[in-house]
């Protein structure tokens, strides 16, 4: 019976397996065999192996002030994310019109990715909207550049991302019981202090994965920093596009993309740990409430 259970659930998983093979694994598996190869003279990798770009990364300056802005500028926004996501998190969660509130969140997700990013080239440009309703109301004289800077990506990124922050948070603070808030307060705590002590602490697993689903896609970005950034919004996703595309630098794009292996799968450890740590300390803490208890029932 044990061996049906698993033959069983091998078959089941058997599909999934051949596709993070072949997607995943083997794709992974290949960026980091040519990280390690030298370039071709028309694109490609080839031998002998090399740690000539490792070494590159590790000594080039320029390397280390583009990794920077790119760590500030995702840090930046997934706190902007977060900072805007929990009160409409949490103003859905407790409104009669959730279902329909959740809607105008997601409907964002049924316009392409591109379409939205030069949306906001309408209405950021020299001619866009916002210098075409300033210049009309005679605040300014000529177009103010409001593109091509690290605020400009900013921005359109916290558009972007915003519902992957909104989405886990009110799945957390839905779920959390807001009695819990109304006994606070009836013991003397502010709304304020209430929040703090007791809301934030109970969605910490929200949370988490708001910040997670937010900060590793956006340390990739690509289309919204070519777009809207310019040569002083540039991130390492920018880079890593150059050298395949114009410099035809093969190894050296797959060793800037094993930086991002490295840190995303870094970051997820430490989720992942940090949510183990969490659960076994509420199940001992658990636990020695049903102790006190069934002592005090004894």
């Amino acid at each position: 019976m044990e061996r049906t259970k698993r033959f069983l659930g091998f078959v089941l998983s058997f599909p999934g397996i051949i596709w993070l093979t072949l997607f995943f694994l083997l794709p992974t598996t290949i960026i980091v065999v040519y990280s390690f190869m030298t370039p071709g003279p028309y694109g490609g990798a080839y031998l002998p192996f090399t740690l000539k770009y490792y070494k590159m990364m590790i000594t080039n300056q320029g390397f280390w002030i583009l990794f920077m802005r790119t760590v500030v500028i995702s840090v930046i926004s997934t706190g902007i994310c977060l900072a805007l996501a929990l009160p409409v998190a949490y103003y859905i969660a407790t409104s009669k019109y959730k279902n329909f509130l959740l809607s105008l969140v997601i409907i964002p997700f049924w316009t392409n990715f591109l379409v939205r990013i030069f949306g906001w080239l309408v209405i950021l440009g020299n001619n866009g909207l916002i210098n075409r309703v300033l210049m009309y109301l005679h605040i300014i004289d000529k177009p103010v550049s409001l593109m091509y800077n690290q605020w400009s990506v900013i921005l359109v990124i916290v558009y972007m991302y915003l519902p992957y922050m909104i989405l886990p948070l009110y799945s957390s603070i839905e779920k959390f019981d807001f009695h819990l808030l109304e006994a606070a307060m009836d013991l003397g705590a502010s709304r304020t202090k209430t929040i703090f002590s007791v809301l934030l602490p109970s969605i910490k697993g929200g949370i988490s994965a708001g910040i997670v689903l937010v900060l590793i896609p956006v340390l990739g970005s690509y289309a919204i920093p070519d777009l809207v950034g310019g040569k002083d919004g540039a991130m390492l996703g920018n880079l890593i596009a150059r050298q395949l595309t114009t410099a035809r630098n093969w190894p050296l794009s797959s060793a800037i993309s094993m930086i991002f292996l490295l840190i995303s799968t870094v970051g997820l450890l430490v989720y992942l740990k940090f949510g183990e740590v969490r659960n076994r300390r509420n199940r001992v803490i658990y636990e020695d409430y049903i102790k006190e208890e069934t002592n005090k029932i004894g």
